[in-house]
């Protein structure tokens, strides 16, 4: 009986994953704003990633983490290949690595909070943010290094890069007082913001509204939700 149970559980467990998976990567495809040189302001697609790895923990949240990003990387599979024809072997693996690999893999650990923080709610927030910051600094960091070059035409080029027509005195002041890694660094906090920062918000907004519906709450957290206290009869001193 215990054995079919635990099999009930681990075929619920697959099904639940794969139906997320699936459910992240659409939600991917549905698109705000795309940049450039990579990045999105997508429709809630990190969430199921997140809400998986808070429902199962941190180990199967890392593993559904990473079947995502190989799913990311074959949508990708144009901006990949191009990595490859830009760059050395090297140097094309290492970004595919941290712009697919880790950046996406890390959106397993939704969880990590779970069992330190008694509300659920403010449990998969705190992991949201980790995930979030983890990933923005995975990007960051391939940013700086791989697209630095980047950077001038980033601050400089009114005539195509919104963010130089949206803030040129802001982008001069920047050129002016930066220059090589520097630039480059500075490049990549604000490129990579740009798109983080709504998926951000996105994120939260969703988590929110889910753990607000008390049977979307119940099937994230495993928990039902206790019974009412009965009023009590009569009145005190009768």
């Amino acid at each position: 009986m215990k054995r079919g149970w635990n099999m009930n559980q681990k075929t619920k467990k697959l099904v639940v994953s794969a139906v997320m998976l699936a459910l992240g990567t659409i939600l991917s495809l549905i698109k705000f704003s795309d940049l450039p040189f990579g990045g999105s302001v997508t429709l809630f697609s990190m969430l199921p990633i997140i809400i998986i790895g808070y429902m199962y923990g941190t180990p199967w949240g890392l593993l559904t983490g990473f079947t995502y990003a190989l799913l990311q990387m074959f949508l990708g599979f144009s901006t990949v290949s191009k990595s490859f024809m830009d760059n050395s072997v090297i140097n094309a693996i290492v970004m595919t690595l941290l712009d697919y690999i880790l950046a996406f893999t890390v959106l397993g650990l939704g969880g990590v909070f779970r069992k330190c923080v008694k509300n659920d709610t403010v449990a998969l927030i705190l992991g949201i943010i980790l995930c979030v910051v983890l990933r923005y600094i995975v990007h960051f960091a391939s940013g700086a290094i791989f697209y630095g070059q980047y950077a001038e035409w980033f601050f400089a080029d009114i005539e195509d890069s919104a963010f130089a027509s949206a803030a040129p005195e802001l982008c001069q002041s920047i050129m002016s007082k930066y220059t090589g890694t520097g630039l480059a660094c500075i490049y990549s906090v604000i490129y990579n913001a740009t798109y983080m920062l709504p998926e951000f918000v996105i994120t939260l907004i969703g988590a929110g509204a889910i753990m607000a519906v008390s049977p979307l709450r119940r099937i994230i957290t495993g928990r039902k939700q206790s019974p009412a206290a009965p009023a009590a009869s009569g009145t005190q001193g009768e």
